[in-house]
């Protein structure tokens, strides 16, 4: 489960990840709208791994994110930048695409053998609510025949700008309100 601490985080994630976007040649310009996010799981419980879904003018964006509680050494150019949370201190956020961590997720998740994250709020050690899902996302295989089929290690594909449908042994496709989108695929 993902523990959501109640808490401030200054700057906000939205306002942190635009001000990142600003800076990204694929992220096209205009007002970012958050249409939803979901969470994965760190097996190790150390990294945080959050997806958002922006649309930002004409595009639609898939900007998965870890949190994580001191610097990732080899990694600077692909750090979004620094949070200040009450709770946890110091949080540096990194690209999730760039992140061994999440990208494993997002392999496991496509394979079948993980689900994302239930949402637990907590304060002070005490729970305070389960909150549901914003985005729910599921695995899917090319066609039903495959849905037995072991998948090798493959190569996965990770978008941010998300369009059409991508072709791939298996999807994870995410779905929000009337929309979905295909937001990783085993090829």
């Amino acid at each position: 489960m993902a523990i959501i601490h109640k808490a401030t985080v200054t700057p906000s994630k939205m306002t942190l990840i635009s001000t990142w976007l600003d800076n990204q040649s694929w992220a096209g310009r205009g007002c970012d709208e958050n249409l939803g996010k979901y969470r994965f799981d760190d097996p190790e419980g150390e990294v945080g791994v959050e997806a958002f879904l922006l649309r930002r003018g004409a595009r639609l964006l898939h900007i998965p994110l870890t949190y994580r509680g001191e610097p990732l050494h080899g990694y600077e150019e692909h750090l979004v930048g620094t949070l200040e949370h009450s709770t946890l201190g110091t949080r540096w956020v990194y690209d999730g695409t760039k992140d061994a961590v999440a990208v494993a997720c997002f392999q496991r998740a496509l394979a079948g053998e993980q689900a994302q994250a239930e949402l637990e709020v907590w304060q002070e050690g005490r729970l305070l609510e389960r909150r549901p899902q914003q985005v729910l996302v599921s695995s899917e295989p090319e066609t039903a025949n495959d849905a037995d089929r072991l998948i090798p290690n493959g190569k996965m594909l990770l978008p941010r700008v998300l369009g059409a449908a991508s072709e791939g042994r298996r999807r994870l496709r995410a779905r929000w309100g009337d929309e979905q989108a295909v937001v990783a695929v085993l090829v």
